[in-house]
């Protein structure tokens, strides 16, 4: 049950939606105030009453039943004594019933999400600055699909412009076929390292030809093209199975090319389009942002000629309930402006565009540049992140059987977090052994609880004993502090996905484990004082266990049975 959803149905305030006042309604700081509070500061406006006054009214009013035993005011706050006995009782069936569909719902059913994520370059390498739209967009598409919706995964891949000129013009001043097969997209790499380092005028006029080429059908031109593409998605797809990440959809920014000129034509039978010093722009001045470039003076397109077909396309293919663009803030003017040119086309979906914005990550070594080639690849991070794992591992619990399968689950689940476990918009510097800290705020600390609730249920199964449908007279302070968070987790899987915000999931998972660990603790399982409260302790377990999976599942993160 949602409680909040519940008990904002059965409280009246004048000009407030029970959704309004579910969204109001907090976790108290302190346990014993209450289970669930509701601050009344916001309704003091609408109803021209003291926050303190209408509390108390609505306490009053508020009558109790098997969900809520108490509705009491304190300063302006309602607070709210839950049933422990029928909470505990209508969680642990929930999640027994649903198991990995605990937290699901079908709130999305008939909508569709685009989400446009990773976008990786064709011909370079992923980096390290890949990480965040890869994984947020990830654990995004797997969010919304757990909600119900139809989500369309999009790699809106790098896949147009001079670069590539530049790429068949080193190649074929210094490139070998087999040694550039052998080598895969890092001999390509170095290929585009080196024009940029060695490149002559003659050459630069060379590249520029070439990618005129390309644009104009050549066979030659386009076989090199093709190829180079093959290469990079052979690369990026061990990396992305790694990650556990799929996509739908792989139309790229040359997937457009037919289809801009249409975006043109209207702009300009809209008396959109306008000259400015020989390029074609959307005057933004009047909205507080500068013009936004369609086409410059030499009649070449630019990203967002491309977006807008882009979006275009995705809304006349997906009719799209949102579409989301889980791109760096840096591109935040970029966004703004295309989402504004489809509201001036008279566009009214364009409300529905949404720009994701995140923050970087890196290492310790600071600034990349693929051109330069000081770059971090994001294959070696996890490779790292994987190795020191297993040799943790390795020290910790030597005789664990399929250790390389553990350690890739924990390194690979290692970096995944680190770049969720934040709000998206902050930058991180990434630190392998925070990451793999045990005892920290990691998703290593959570496949850990995970491995010791298993270890629990196995030793029980192993002595036969049951727990399916256990109960108990009235949960203890630890067993019922944790069996409220296991409640709220269909709410945090809703509350990420509104808020477009993964961490959200991340942090409940820390949270959980941190509380598991408590009940752990301080309640004897296996050596409870009666059968009954064992086989209850049990169920919690295995509860936890269930939750804490479907949770790190939706992070695209895996757990071990054994650490």
């Amino acid at each position: 049950m949602d409680h909040k959803a519940y008990i904002a149905q059965r409280l009246h305030v004048e000009g407030v939606s029970p959704e309004e006042i579910a969204g109001c309604i907090v976790v108290p700081p302190d346990a014993g105030m209450g289970d669930l509070a509701l601050p009344c500061f916001k309704f003091a406006k609408i109803l021209h009453k003291s926050p303190a006054l209408i509390a108390e009214e609505l306490a009053r009013a508020y009558p109790a039943d098997e969900v809520v035993e108490r509705a009491a005011a304190l300063n302006g706050y309602l607070n709210f004594s839950l049933n422990r006995t029928g909470l505990a009782k209508e969680t642990l069936d929930r999640i027994e019933d649903e198991g990995s569909k605990y937290g699901s719902s079908d709130m999305g059913r008939g909508k569709t999400v685009c989400i446009d994520y990773s976008s990786v370059n064709i011909a370079k390498p992923f980096h390290i600055g890949h990480l965040s739209t890869t994984v947020l967009g990830g654990a995004l598409y797997r969010i919304y699909n757990f909600l119900g919706y139809k989500a369309v995964g999009i790699n809106h891949l790098g896949d147009y412009g001079t670069q590539f000129g530049k790429l068949i013009c080193a190649y074929k001043h210094w490139g070998e076929r087999e040694e550039v097969e052998r080598g895969g997209i890092h001999a390509v790499n170095d290929l585009y390292v080196r024009f940029n380092r060695e490149a002559t005028e003659e050459m630069e006029a060379e590249a520029r030809e070439y990618f005129r080429l390309i644009e104009s059908g050549d066979k030659e031109a386009n076989e090199l093209f093709e190829w180079f593409k093959r290469l990079t998605l052979a690369y990026v797809q061990k990396i992305y199975d790694r990650l556990h990440i799929t996509f739908d959809s792989y139309a790229g920014e040359r997937f457009y090319t037919d289809k801009m000129q249409p975006v043109i034509d209207e702009l300009k039978e809209k008396g959109l389009l306008v000259e400015s010093q020989g390029a074609q722009i959307v005057d933004l001045e009047p909205y507080g942002m500068p013009p936004c470039l369609i086409l410059r003076s030499d009649g070449a397109s630019l990203y967002a000629t491309r977006d807008l077909a882009a979006a275009i396309y995705r809304k006349n293919t997906y009719d799209f309930e949102k579409c989301l663009y889980v791109v760096a803030y840096q591109q935040n003017l970029h966004f703004r402006q295309v989402f504004k040119v489809l509201e001036l086309m008279g566009k009214d979906w364009a409300k529905d565009l949404v720009h994701v914005a995140y923050g970087m990550v890196s290492l310790e070594e600071g600034a990349m540049s693929t051109r330069k080639g000081n770059v971090v690849w994001l294959e070696d991070v996890i490779s790292r992140c994987v190795e020191k794992a297993f040799a943790i591992i390795s020290e910790k619990n030597p005789d664990l059987e399929e250790k390389e399968a553990v350690a890739e689950k924990v390194g690979v689940g290692a970096v995944v977090f680190g770049a969720l476990y934040n709000s998206k918009i902050k930058d991180i510097v990434f630190s392998y052994d925070k990451a793999l800290n045990f005892d920290g705020e990691t998703s290593v600390y959570v496949q850990y609880t995970c491995a010791r609730a298993n270890s629990v249920l196995e030793k029980a199964r192993g002595k036969g004993i049951a727990w399916k449908g256990a109960t108990a007279s009235e949960p203890c302070a630890q067993e019922f502090d944790l069996l409220k968070a296991l409640a709220e987790f269909p709410d945090v899987v809703r509350s990420a996905a509104n808020a477009y915000e993964p961490s959200i999931v991340a942090r409940y998972c820390v949270d959980v484990a941190q509380k598991f660990n408590k009940f752990y603790i301080d309640c004897k399982i296996m050596g409870a004082d009666s059968d009954m409260v064992r086989a209850f302790r049990l169920r919690i377990t295995e509860a936890t266990l269930t939750t804490l999976t479907n949770a790190l599942t939706l992070l695209g993160i895996g757990v071990p049975e054994k650490m």
